[in-house]
């Protein structure tokens, strides 16, 4: 009996030696910019994680993150959002300090009156910013804004453009995956002369939680088929340099005469300039061209895209990354990458918005 508890806490032992290996501690305080007073209660969470926090009467926080980068967000009432970059690099740091300033109300009130806010907004715009925000896929028909009351709509005649904020955090339940989804929404913009929407926030998810195993066990597959071929699925696959083993070929697209063509790779990882810091983990890619067509050969593209888009004979998902000239983008090794100003994406990403977004702790078993 003495042998068989030595061997059982012999594997516990190593089970959580390596579970500590997979995680690292973040620990800080949140200020006052101006009095560089503590901030009780501040809101502190890993951008697009079930990972949050609030801070203790000192400021301090704490949060245990899986190994990998993260945009850490700072919110607080009446104080302006902050972020920071995170990586396993600051787990040694333990003296953070990140100051956050109010809100200039007085430029705020400019801004709301110089601006056309629709009275009707919601009315008139709510059901188009929706399919443009929250999507338009089999999982967006089961995904809702619980207080669409918050949202305020502003038409610029002169520039033809929608824009639309929300004077709080946005409150998402996402029943086909199994997440509510806290949004804080920076802004979402629309300009009608170029059919172009874009929009910016910072989300926190949690588990919502199941009534019964098989509601458990339909999340997970839903959050599977989405994670498959998703632009998570492909910066992890690039980090960990499994492609082709992962079901995904890059092409390099050229413009000659206006003309656009896709050039076949052979060697994925040489065009796209891939090094890897041993020490840190951290991925860099700098394409020899800007233009990347990106295919995803283990899934047909979903039958809804194919009828929304025409193109209904493509056999694979097809998206086309483009990146900023002279830039590299660095790929830690959760499937976080930076700078993502630096990246814009085209075709089958774009379809998938808020309502197939997975949070970077999502890992398939």
């Amino acid at each position: 009996m003495k042998k068989i508890f030595s061997l059982l806490y012999l594997l516990i032992t190593a089970w959580n030696a390596t579970a500590q290996q997979d995680a690292y501690l973040i620990t800080g305080k949140i200020t006052d910019a101006t009095s560089k007073l503590p901030l009780q209660g501040a809101s502190v969470f890993a951008q697009n994680t079930t990972i949050g926090t609030a801070t203790d009467q000192q400021g301090n926080f704490t949060l245990r993150l899986l190994n990998g980068g993260y945009d850490l967000v700072i919110t607080f009432t009446g104080y302006q959002t902050a972020t920071r970059r995170i990586t396993t690099a600051d787990a040694m740091d333990k003296n953070i300090v990140i100051a956050i300033a109010p809100k200039e109300k007085a430029l705020e009130d400019v801004v709301i009156k110089s601006s056309n806010e629709v009275k009707d907004g919601l009315e008139k715009y709510g059901n188009f910013f929706e399919e443009n925000f929250i999507g338009k896929t089999a999982n967006s028909s089961k995904c809702s804004i619980k207080n669409k009351e918050v949202l305020k709509f502003y038409y610029y005649k002169k520039k033809n453009r929608l824009k639309v904020l929300a004077t709080a955090p946005l409150e998402i339940e996402n029943a086909a995956l199994g997440y509510t989804i806290k949004y804080t929404l920076d802004s979402f913009t629309h300009e009608y002369a170029s059919q172009l929407s874009t929009y910016s926030g910072y989300p926190l998810f949690q588990d919502m939680k199941p009534v019964d195993e098989a509601q458990k066990t339909g999340w997970y597959n839903n959050r599977l088929k989405a994670y498959r071929g998703s632009m998570l699925h492909f910066m992890r696959s690039v980090h960990d340099k499994i492609l082709k083993e992962e079901g995904f070929e890059i092409q390099l697209v050229a413009k000659n005469n206006e003309i656009e063509t896709a050039i076949p790779l052979v060697d994925f990882y040489g065009a796209l300039n891939y090094s890897k810091n041993d020490s840190t983990q951290l991925a860099e890619i700098s394409p020899n061209q800007q233009n990347l067509a990106v295919l995803y050969t283990k899934e047909a593209p979903d039958p809804l895209y194919l009828s929304q888009s025409g193109d209904v004979d493509r056999k694979f998902q097809l998206s086309v990354i483009t990146i900023a000239a002279d830039q590299f983008i660095g790929i830690e090794q959760n499937g976080y990458f930076f700078d993502q100003n630096d990246i814009v994406i085209n075709g089958y990403w774009t379809w998938q918005k808020v309502a197939d977004v997975l949070p970077y702790d999502f890992r398939p078993q």
